[in-house]
C-alpha cells in the first residue's frame, strides 16, 4: 500500500501540467482582446528576457518544434512585432529580437499577466511564493541533467 507521499509523488507531474494548463488556459482567454494567441504571448514572453535568442532555442524553451514557432514568428513579423536577423556565428541560424513596435502591446500584456499572477497566488507569503520557487528551480536543474540540457 502506498503512502501519502508515495501518492502525491506519482501524481505530482499531473498535478503540475494540470496547473500550467490552467494557469494557462486563463491568461490565453485574458490576453485574446489584445490579439494575443496562447503561441504568441507565450513567445513574446520569452523574448522579453532573452531577446536576440537563437530560433531553435528559441523553440526548445517555448515547448515547440521548429515549424509551430516560425508560423508563429511569421505572424509577429507580419505584425511588426519582432524581426528575425542572421546569427553572427551560424549562417544557417537565425536569432529573434523584438521590436520598438512591440513596446505598447508588451506594457498591455504585461499587465494582464502580472494580474492573472496576483489572483492566483493570492494567498501565499512572500517566503511560500520563495520556496515554491527554490523546488521548481532545483527539479528543473534536475530534470536539465538528466535530459541533458544546459539551460
Amino acid at each position: 500500500m502506498l503512502t501519502n507521499s508515495e501518492v502525491a509523488m506519482k501524481t505530482l507531474g499531473m498535478s503540475l501540467a494540470c496547473l500550467v494548463r490552467q494557469w494557462r488556459w486563463l491568461n490565453d482567454e485574458r490576453l485574446k482582446p489584445l490579439g494575443l494567441t496562447q503561441s504568441r504571448w507565450i513567445t513574446l514572453t520569452h523574448l522579453k528576457y532573452e531577446d536576440g535568442i537563437q530560433q531553435h532555442q528559441l523553440a526548445r524553451r517555448v515547448g515547440v518544434e521548429s515549424p509551430s514557432l516560425v508560423r508563429t514568428l511569421d505572424g509577429l513579423e507580419q505584425l511588426g512585432l519582432v524581426e528575425r536577423r542572421p546569427c553572427a556565428d551560424d549562417r544557417r541560424g537565425k536569432r529573434v529580437h523584438l521590436t520598438p513596435a512591440v513596446r505598447p502591446l508588451m506594457d498591455e500584456m504585461d499587465a494582464v499577466l502580472d494580474q492573472t499572477r496576483q489572483q492566483v497566488l493570492a494567498g501565499l507569503s512572500e517566503q511560500e511564493i520563495k520556496e515554491f520557487n527554490r523546488m521548481v528551480e532545483h527539479i528543473n536543474r534536475n530534470l536539465n541533467g538528466i535530459c541533458g540540457h544546459k539551460e
